[in-house]
């Protein structure tokens, strides 16, 4: 299954780009992250389901230095990505 996810808060400048991709590396999720120029960042995630649902609870909350105050999750189409990078 994959995912994209918007992520709000303070989110930029704060280490969550770099903090997702080594996450996502550990629980073996494909995908990638990215700033977007509203101050939000936007991650697709791949993965088994389970997977997945790690990756965004772990996005529900990126690293310490992050102060998450939303999250929008939607399932898109599965591209067999692999690998996790910054964009």
């Amino acid at each position: 299954m994959r995912v994209n996810v918007l992520v709000s808060g303070q989110v930029q400048g704060v280490g969550f780009r770099w903090s997702t991709c080594r996450a996502a590396r550990e629980l073996g999720v494909a995908g990638w992250v990215r700033n977007l120029p509203d101050g939000r960042v936007e991650a697709e995630v791949e993965g088994d389901r389970d997977a997945v649902d790690r990756a965004v609870a772990w996005l529900e909350h990126g690293p310490s230095t992050a102060a998450v105050t939303g999250t929008h999750v939607s399932e898109v189409p599965a591209t067999g990505e692999s690998g996790f990078d910054q964009r």
